[in-house]
């Protein structure tokens, strides 16, 4: 073997080592909560293999707070967003990948800006907003932000800027009107970019923090992310395991979708085409 073969086989063993490091360091967190979620108060420091297992965390995080109904406001919260997201970022996608009118490229451009913008910047100029509107502590208010959304506008103009011409021509020569078009044709073919950004606009709502903790006052409008953060807060006696437990009660839907479609996942972005 040369060495430059031994170099590159050294190199090897030295990448698979340092992944296994970091997904061990990443999983540790996890295991913990899994750990003391499954297991008595007593178990929380005690890694023994013959400890019980038992569910009565999670019954105990169930009833100590209202769960159910931030469950109820999150599955609203991320299902007027993604609907929204998905009407107005086709439309606009379509405009700009399909017709050529004044300022275009400019217009394009103040989208992509978006995306340097990060939505904490916004947070002051959001609320005054909402407050303006009346719309302070309720769940619209939460979403309306997020319901433009500038990488869903340029992932999906892509997608139809790669479809044929030839197809949309086609539908328009049997009578097919411009919004016919985009229902016949571009969004049957985009189909896997759909499903790719509505995984990463869910996951990402559901987990939002910042700005619901901001703009919700009510148990009637808490997302989540936000119960379990004032259930942490206000009930800091109760032991790890119930926290945890409550923890993986909130993250626990996010982790069986991941396990369920992680393959359709990486091949709904692969067929996007993003590189």
């Amino acid at each position: 073997m040369t060495r430059f073969g031994q170099n590159f086989g050294y190199d090897n063993i030295l990448n698979t080592v340092g992944a296994w490091l970091l997904a061990l360091l990443w999983f540790l967190p996890l295991f913990y909560a899994i750990w003391t979620a499954f297991h008595p108060a007593a178990y929380e420091a005690n890694f023994a293999l013959d400890a019980p297992v038992t569910l009565e965390n999670f019954i105990r995080a169930w009833h100590a707070a209202p769960f159910a109904r931030y469950f109820l406001n999150t599955v609203v919260l991320v299902g007027m967003i993604l609907i929204a997201q998905f009407i107005l970022c086709t439309l606009a996608a379509y405009a700009f990948a399909r017709y050529e009118f004044p300022g275009r490229g400019l217009l394009f451009i103040l989208v992509l800006l978006q995306l340097l913008v990060m939505p904490d910047i916004l947070i002051v100029e959001n609320y005054k907003t909402m407050r303006v509107l009346g719309l302070v502590d309720t769940i619209v208010a939460i979403g309306l932000p997020y319901m433009a959304s500038g990488f869903g506008i340029f992932l999906l103009r892509q997608t139809f800027l790669s479809i044929p011409k030839e197809l949309a021509e086609a539908a328009t020569m049997e009578g097919a009107g411009p919004l016919g078009v985009l229902w016949k044709v571009y969004v049957p073919l985009a189909k896997p970019v759909y499903l790719a950004y509505g995984l990463v606009s869910v996951s990402y709502h559901w987990n939002n923090f910042l700005w619901p903790l901001i703009i919700t006052n009510s148990v009637e409008t808490r997302p989540v992310t936000v119960g379990l953060s004032v259930f942490a807060a206000v009930d800091s006696g109760i032991e790890w395991s119930v926290i945890n437990a409550a923890t993986l009660l909130t993250s626990g839907p996010l982790l069986i979708a991941f396990l369920l479609f992680q393959r359709q996942f990486v091949q709904s972005f692969m067929r996007a085409g993003i590189k």
